[in-house]
């Protein structure tokens, strides 16, 4: 299996913000449609009192968005130079940003209401300590928001038509199947209860636009399906005696 490909993520800089040559155009569109609903779900599963620990947070796209909610957040990235740019974003100067490593979170026990994966999953070599040490600071009944995508071909289809994709930006074997995922997360004491198809709005201008170009044009945007075929998220909730 060849290594995946964190890398570029360092190189980004201020790109992560507007670049539109780039897969990282996708990560903004995916997170206009997510930050939002996951805004919701925590709202009404916890309340406005949550403290959110977003993990492999990037820019701070999800952060500073959950921040700006009201939010107590934190997010943790081993990439300085991706914190560099959620620091400065962060316009309401409150969210708590860490360097660190995703198989050693640096909380102790049960300390976040809510802990977040998105788009990190299969970017991790073993993702199990990833959901083991986000299980290990979700306090009881809390719950864990993942983003990652399904093994198959069609997802590979980001490196043939965005221009600029890094190398091994996604490495086949990484990808997870759902039950697959179940699996991982039923080990930890975390139960699925929430599933969501991900994908492009298709039939759009700015579809046809991302094809013909290999450009993300600023309109580019995600929906919700019904189908896990491609990418999927959801919600696992922390049950002690599961």
């Amino acid at each position: 299996m060849r290594e995946i490909n964190n890398e570029f993520y360092n190189e980004l800089g201020e790109e992560w913000l507007d670049r539109s040559d780039h897969p990282v155009a996708l990560l903004r569109a995916e997170n206009a449609l997510r930050a939002p609903w996951i805004a919701e779900e925590i709202r009404k599963q916890v309340g406005s009192h949550a403290k959110v620990l977003d993990v492999g947070c990037g820019a701070g796209l999800l952060t500073n968005s959950l921040s700006l909610k009201g939010f107590a957040t934190t997010g943790i990235d081993i990439s300085e130079s991706s914190l560099a740019v959620a620091k400065k974003s962060d316009t309401t100067n409150q969210v708590n940003y860490f360097h660190a490593n995703a198989y050693s979170l640096p909380f102790q026990n049960e300390s976040f209401d809510v802990v977040c994966a998105m788009d990190i999953l299969e970017h991790v070599e073993v993702p199990t300590l990833l959901i083991a040490e986000a299980a290990r600071v979700l306090k009881p009944d809390g719950i864990f928001f993942f983003h990652t995508f399904n093994r198959n071909l069609l997802i590979k289809g980001v490196e043939w038509f965005v221009r600029n994709t890094p190398p091994n930006l996604h490495v086949y074997p990484l990808f997870i199947k759902p039950h697959e995922l179940e699996e991982q997360l039923a080990t930890y004491k975390l139960k699925a209860t929430t599933w969501r198809g991900f994908k492009p709005k298709i039939f759009t201008k700015s579809l046809f636009k991302l094809i013909t170009t290999r450009n993300v044009p600023h309109d580019f945007s995600f929906e919700f399906s019904n189908s896990l075929l491609t990418g999927y998220c959801g919600i696992a909730v922390k049950h002690l005696k599961y």
